[in-house]
């Protein structure tokens, strides 16, 4: 039943060979992978607002200024990425960069940043989609949660279908969004300059003394929360086309032209209708109101606008595994996160980016806008790293024409990090978590590829030296009575070995006697060794049993303990089955120097 529901959600296995045909080229790369960074649109200019607004209606001509601001970030970070793509086609961005130029603790920082950033933009964005559904349709409200759940669900069981597959259902929706802003931004903009608005607009270039330094810094950091999802192209270079670096870069530029045209064009209409923040209706949702009224067009912005928040968290599954996957190769992740799936998707990345972006949006009650300042610190500590290292690799190589790169690389490391700086201080009680978080992450790195080298050091072999050593094999074999699961072990123990014992541990004189006497009538060839517990513990004899046979044999014999287990026909059927096979097996699998091994007897009825 599992498996074919599993069929069903996630379709047929994929061969190896069939990866190639997974590849993705320009447009369908920008479907999935600009998602997170075009949803921004939606709430980065509601994000300057917010902060403005504090000093009044008439501070918010600020936006202005400070959305240019943005957009000059914007383009340094286009540029310093695109070199970054064609320095390291193997893809991994921040990550390996970091790993390659500036040393293990910074490339973890790195790692550990994005692979929780990728976490919160699924939390924020299925939680931000949510809000644009529950502002056209306010008696929805209550149920954000449960929306915001069934969101992620979609977006994990698409992604487990394949990257293709996910890209070719994906890019529908998110072509609409572009398309959709571009008629309001154009629309908005006419009514604009024909008149048609009669809502009153801050005037711009007003100086205001209450407005300091230190709240247009925390706007412009807030603003700067529309940049997340800029370094997910490099991350995901192995996931395009050949020529794979020349592919990427090219959906890089175009993601920024788009980008930047649509964050500028909302936040000039914001400021000319005179739209200040309102927590029951986004900035998009009352451009679209004064521009169109509460019509179809409206309520087609305002479901566009839903999806793409919802889908942008589509970048991070497309991101996150790949990361985790080279972060596991490096032995810093488990294992698990290098094996791709039935459908040469990295499987375990994706369930696991899909379980804790959903605790987080329970635990938050669908409410994560306090994550948003966390998770762009969350980038732009990666972003800083990145640019960082890439100034290092330009000075030890200098390659042709490096001076201007190293410019490049130069301007947005400080940029970044001055932004970094700007999120930290003006944001400290919602940023300060990182201090901690971020050196837990790395510890834990650390010990897991630790756990790893330790036991390569353990298993490794010196193939000169080390043979395997021949020693003879003495078999327990527990019973509670004699049955066909008891015969059919016995029978398969003789085969292995002529020392075979098998172990009846008895709770009362009575049950030991007529054990004993059937097994002296049954003679299969086999001694019995009875025991009584008198607690009726079946472990603590078993165990004693086991210590007196390996302080005698453990020299020239190993020991082997076969437990007898009958496997019912239908699975509820071991429900009415003590099962005690599986409790001696788990009592004693950590059981050093003994093999425990199980002997299946399959019932027919």
């Amino acid at each position: 039943m599992l498996g074919k529901m599993k069929r069903i959600l996630i379709g047929k296995p994929m061969k190896s060979a069939e990866l190639d045909a997974e590849k993705l080229g320009k447009w369908k790369a920008l479907a999935i992978l600009s998602s997170d960074a075009l949803s921004s649109v939606a709430y980065g200019t509601e994000q300057i607002l917010l902060v403005l607004v504090a000093a009044g209606f008439a501070a918010l001509w600020y936006s202005v200024p400070i959305s240019i601001a943005v957009l000059g970030l914007l383009v340094i970070l286009i540029f310093s990425y695109r070199q970054t793509i064609f320095a390291y086609p193997t893809g991994g961005g921040a990550y390996i960069v970091a790993k390659d130029n500036l040393g293990t603790t910074p490339s973890l920082i790195a790692g550990g940043s994005l692979l929780v950033d990728y976490i919160l933009t699924v939390a924020v964005s299925s939680s931000a989609g949510t809000d644009a559904i529950t502002s056209a349709f306010p008696v929805l409200h209550d149920y954000s949660v449960i929306i915001a759940l069934i969101m992620i669900v979609f977006l994990t069981v698409m992604n487990l279908r394949g990257v293709t597959e996910s890209a070719s259902v994906l890019a529908i929706p998110i072509y609409l969004f572009i398309f959709s802003i571009a008629i309001l931004i154009i629309s908005g903009g006419i009514k604009f300059m024909a008149g048609g608005m009669h809502a009153a607009a801050p005037e711009f270039g007003t100086s205001l003394s209450h407005v300091s330094i230190f709240l247009l810094l925390k706007a412009f950091s807030s603003g700067c929360s529309a940049l997340t999802g800029v370094e997910a192209v490099s991350n995901a270079i192995p996931n395009f086309k050949q020529p794979a670096e020349k592919n990427a870069a090219g959906t890089l530029l175009l993601m920024g032209c788009i980008l930047g045209a649509m964050f500028i064009g909302i936040t000039l209409l914001a400021f000319g209708y005179g739209i200040k923040p309102d927590p029951k209706a986004t900035v998009i949702s009352q451009i679209a109101e004064a521009t169109f009224g509460r019509g179809w067009m409206y309520f087609i912005i305002q479901g566009v606008t839903a999806l793409i928040l919802f889908l942008a968290a589509n970048t991070a599954y497309s991101a996150f595994p790949l990361l985790s996957f080279m972060m596991a190769k490096d032995k810093y992740m488990p294992h698990m996160f290098m094996v791709r799936g039935d459908r040469l998707g990295f499987s375990n990345g994706i369930i696991f980016l899909s379980v804790m972006s959903a605790l987080l949006v329970v635990g938050f009650k669908g409410d994560t806008g306090n994550l948003i300042p966390l998770y762009a610190v969350g980038v732009f500590i990666p972003f800083t790293l990145s640019q960082l290292g890439m100034m290092i690799r330009w000075i030890k190589i200098k390659p042709s024409g490096w001076k201007t790169k190293l410019l490049v690389n130069t301007i947005g490391m400080l940029t970044t990090l001055s932004i970094t700086l700007i999120f930290i201080f003006t944001k400290f009680t919602q940023t300060w978590v990182i201090f901690i978080f971020l050196p837990l992450v790395v510890y834990v790195f650390m010990r897991i590829r630790s756990h790893y080298c330790n036991i390569a050091d353990e298993l490794r072999i010196d193939i000169q030296v080390d043979k395997p050593a021949k020693k003879g094999n003495t078999i327990v074999i527990p019973v509670a009575g004699i049955t066909r699961v008891v015969m059919n072990t016995i029978s398969y123990a003789q085969t292995m070995s002529d020392h075979v014992v098998a172990l009846y541990i008895g709770f009362d004189d009575e049950a030991i006697r007529k054990m004993e006497q059937k097994w002296e009538e049954w003679n299969p060839g086999v001694r019995l060794v009875v025991i009584k517990s008198r607690y009726r513990s079946i472990m603590g004899p078993l165990k004693k049993f086991i210590d007196t046979v390996e302080w005698k044999t453990a020299e020239t014999d190993h020991i082997t303990i076969l437990i007898p287990q009958f496997i019912t026909k239908h699975w509820w059927q071991n429900v009415l089955h003590n099962q005690t096979s599986f409790m001696i097996r788990a009592y004693l699998i950590n059981y050093k120097d003994v093999i425990v091994t199980t002997v299946p007897y399959h019932l027919n009825r």
